[in-house]
């Protein structure tokens, strides 16, 4: 007879996870396990490893699963350890200290002495996805990273930060590739009880609930999940729910999925439903409403409706005065450099959920549908631009580098015209990176322990420097072995999903090598990025692979998106050149790439390599994470690369901006990155002192760490948005709180300038005090002439512009002084005078604007309105350049 084994015929209806029940010793566990501080602190991952090394490598690293699958007589056996006891305590404590103490924000909030330097009690932080640690798979790019670091920071810092999301059931998709190398997709259902969350109730017991109404009487009901990430709450609303219909459970089935509808109900969850949960979440737990809302992007921009809801019919508002209200507290980051990055809604879609039997009275669907609308030249009217609605429902904008700052100031110009593109009202903010998450531990130690302890000192960096180089390359060679071997189990394992047999596979064991230069690339795949951009010159890639003295090699990782088949077929590409008999030990695709395989990836590269096409990376995030190593940049200058790279903490490739054709640009770039590898990078590399080691590249990572490390931490980048846009976001709104009477005289002004700006004119301008040859030191006297109509002085600001001069007598680089009020005439008339400096030699020009002013505008360009003399008006539509 014969035995075979029975395979399970019987699919469960519906799955779900059991949670363990700890001891009373071990009780302290449960809350260490659902704070996801433990995914950066040390110490409590050092613990929870202690429990037991080859489970915990077993679940990946997750607390709640670690417990799960520990068992109660193994739970019973730590409990009666003492030791293990005592270092609980230990951790509980230390988490306990964490959560309580006073840190940066409450020292400065401690340090206001009144209106002028208040700051916000709570900030509420909208964003689509966060990537803050593996076992919790919300996110799929560099958005998320960011959002996930950003909360992170702030809870280091003690920035009272609620933040906002959805629960995506198949979070986003897990990666792997075919025989012939084609991504493949896969959805693992997650199971909400078996993830590091905690289901928010009523005083009643019940899920606390909120809800969305939609066209035709329905409704859009989601429960809300709570992730505590050290002393941030991040709340999760999750459609999956017995009230919804089939379609409305789907709501938050995945992330960046489904059709044009889905994506918006998606977002009027995330944005109104988002809302709602955080006034909810206020009135269960007693925390304070937030009084400054940041959107991370357009995709959570229908939180400006909700809030424009609730003003008018909370307190009365008109329309146009619940939108200053609301504005003046809001700030909206943009992240991306390209138009197809925005969400664009069919404008009828939109009509269609905020109109009909689901509109507010309050909230009328043409005011709606006129905050998204693409009414400038070259706009498109059938959309409904969620960007364009962001920017009109924030007084403060942002860009994430100082160069993606220019590029959005030049995207979206068409908003304020009238304006110069230093005038646009979108600053910059450059993002960073949360070292304690992505600096390997032996980093740390090495070079700056007090960045965990202390994440405000730059100073802690300067230890570097004193670290003798033999340390820093035993370090960086010991990074690189843990990498070597976790790329040879990784392609192991990639190469079994494909289909081969463990015999075929003797060769994994050799590939790459602890020894050789390795470069790291690892992104998302759309086509601006260039991934296959190294693979220009396939001869050439081999021989600096193989090269008998110097060689290099190349660990790959990335994604593109399910509907990308462009993005699928580099990826391909790729993958069947890796595959390749003669450089497959130099070069490899590891996939499913997430934060697990960074944090070994980063600190194992040597170089780390960015070759966007310029200027099209808005800033770059994982260049950083790899700087913070000591690994090198070999990148083309963009986003935050452009703004940091001194020409010695790594290497710019040189870009063909003026070349427009794609394939010679392509081939122009290929070529210069061959170079830089061949002649510069592996050379230095390579050569080695009497002592064994390339003291010159130790020097560069020693200056990588010591310049790039308070720069890139995102530390510094929360600091920057508490101090340049929370705070004055929080002060701009009390100045118009207080019964809202600010807000009603900002409303009523606005209307008024709007209506009457018809009328206004630059009727004459002149000047003198300047010779037939003016010199520099000259002071030029502008008087204008201006018709204000109906409008009195105290309602403009009329300005001279002057700067620099181009062959076609533009202006560029303008700047501008204010006029003063000299005379009024008869009919609405005036007279302005302003005195320029002749500060600088060269071809100069100027003319005169009158722009509205108010005391309660963030910037003159805030109406996006400017009058210039007729002989300046063909100027580029206005704009001076």
């Amino acid at each position: 007879r014969c035995s075979r084994t029975i395979l399970p015929t019987v699919k469960a209806i519906r799955r779900f996870t059991v949670r363990t029940v700890l001891p009373d010793a071990l009780a302290p566990l449960g809350e260490l396990a659902l704070n996801l501080r433990w995914c950066w602190d040390t110490a409590t991952q050092q613990l929870f490893t202690g429990l037991d090394p080859v489970l915990w490598d077993e679940v990946g690293g997750d607390p709640v699963q670690l417990l799960g699958a520990l068992g109660p007589d193994r739970l019973q056996a730590l409990a009666a350890d003492p030791e293990v006891v005592r270092r609980v305590r230990v951790a509980a404590d230390d988490l306990q200290a964490y959560l309580e103490g006073d840190h940066w924000y409450q020292r400065l909030a401690a340090s206001a002495t009144g209106e002028d330097d208040a700051v916000p009690s709570a900030i509420a932080y909208f964003s689509p996805e966060y990537g803050i640690t593996a076992a919790l798979p919300q996110y799929s790019g560099g958005l998320g990273i960011l959002a996930g670091d950003h909360l992170k920071a702030a809870s280091d810092l003690g920035v009272p930060v609620v933040a906002v999301g959805l629960l995506y059931r198949s979070g986003y998709f897990a990666q792997s590739l075919s025989r012939e190398g084609w991504q493949q997709e896969r959805y693992p259902v997650l199971d909400p009880n078996g993830l590091p969350i905690s289901l928010l109730r009523e005083t009643d017991g019940g899920p606390l609930k909120v809800q969305v109404g939609l066209p035709g009487g329905r409704r859009l009901v989601a429960q809300v999940w709570k992730v505590q990430v050290g002393r941030v709450p991040l709340l999760l609303l999750d459609s999956d729910v017995e009230d919804n219909e089939l379609t409305e459970r789907d709501v938050t089935d995945r992330l960046y999925g489904g059709g044009s509808e889905h994506r918006l109900l998606q977002e009027m969850l995330l944005g109104i439903g988002g809302v709602r949960a955080l006034r909810a979440y206020s009135r269960l737990t007693g925390a304070p409403a937030p009084d400054v809302f940041h959107t991370n992007e357009g995709h959570a921009g229908f939180l400006g409706v909700e809030r424009i809801r609730e003003l008018t019919e909370d307190h009365e508002l008109s329309f146009d005065e619940a939108v200053e209200a609301a504005r003046s507290a809001t700030l909206f980051t943009t992240h991306t450099p390209v138009p197809a990055g925005i969400d664009r809604f069919a404008k009828d879609l939109v009509a269609q959920h905020f109109g009909g039997d689901n509109a507010c009275p309050g909230v009328p669907v043409d005011r709606v549908l006129a905050l998204g609308a693409e009414d400038y030249e070259g706009g498109d009217p059938s959309v409904f631009n969620m960007a364009v609605m962001g920017f009109r429902l924030a007084q403060r904008a942002n860009g994430v580098s100082e160069l993606h700052g220019h590029v959005a100031r030049e995207m979206f110009a068409r908003l304020w015209p009238g304006f110069d593109e230093p005038e646009v009202p979108i600053g910059y903010i450059t993002n960073g990176v949360h070292a304690p998450t992505w600096v390997a531990q032996e980093v740390i130690d090495l070079a700056a322990p007090e960045i965990v302890a202390s994440p405000t000192e730059a100073a802690a960096w300067d230890d570097v420097q004193r670290v003798p180089a033999a340390e820093i390359w035993s370090v960086r060679g010991l990074l690189r072995a843990r990498l070597v071997a976790d790329a040879r189990q990784r392609v192991r394992t990639s190469w079994v999903q494909r289909g081969a047999s463990e015999a075929e596979l003797g060769w994994v064991d050799s590939v790459l090598d602890p020894e050789v230069l390795t470069i790291g690339f690892a992104r998302r795949v759309p086509s601006y990025k260039r991934l296959t951009l190294m693979m220009r010159d396939p001869e050439r890639l081999t021989a600096l692979l193989t090269d008998p003295e110097r060689p290099i090699q190349i660990v790959i990782a990335g994604k593109a998106h399910p509907a990308d088949d462009g993005g699928k077929k580099l990826i391909q590409e790729l993958v069947r050149f890796a595959d390749g008999a003669g450089v497959r030990h130099r070069i490899v695709f590891l996939p499913n790439y997430d934060i697990a395989m960074a944090q070994t990836l980063y600190p194992g590269c040597d170089v780390w390599l960015n070759n966007p096409l310029r200027p099209l990376e808005a800033c770059g995030t994982s260049g950083m994470k790899a700087a913070l190593n000591g690994c090198l940049n070999l990148s083309v200058l963009d986003g935050w690369w452009d703004e940091w790279y001194d020409g010695h903490n790594g290497w710019a490739i040189p870009t063909a901006d003026g070349v427009t054709d794609p394939d010679h640009r392509d081939d122009l770039e290929a070529g210069a990155l061959y170079e830089l590898l061949e002649k510069t990078v592996a050379p230095l590399f390579y050569d080695r002192d009497a002592d064994g080691l390339p003291a010159r590249w130790i020097e560069m990572v020693r200056h990588t760490l010591q310049t790039l490390g308070p720069k890139v931490l995102a530390t510094r980048m929360v600091r920057d948005y508490v101090l340049a846009l929370y705070a004055p976001a929080y002060r701009s709104a009390r100045a118009l709180d207080g019964g809202f009477v600010g807000a009603r005289e900002l409303a009523a002004w606005k209307g008024r300038v709007r209506a009457a700006w018809s009328s206004v004119r630059v009727d004459h301008v002149e000047a003198s005090g300047i010779a037939d040859a003016p010199e520099v030191g000259s002071t030029l006297e502008v008087r204008a002439f201006v018709s204000l109509g109906q409008l009195s002085p105290e309602d403009v600001e009329v300005q001279v512009v002057h700067g620099r001069v181009d062959e076609h007598d533009q202006i560029a680089g303008s700047s501008t002084v204010s006029m003063n009020h000299e005379e009024a005439y008869e009919g609405g008339r005036h007279r302005y005078v302003g005195t320029v400096a002749l500060d600088r030699p060269g071809p100069f020009g100027y003319t005169a604007r009158v722009v509205p002013h108010h005391r309660l505008v963030a910037t003159p360009a805030e109406l996006g309105l400017a009058t210039l003399p007729p002989e300046s008006s063909g100027m580029d539509a206005g704009i001076l350049r």
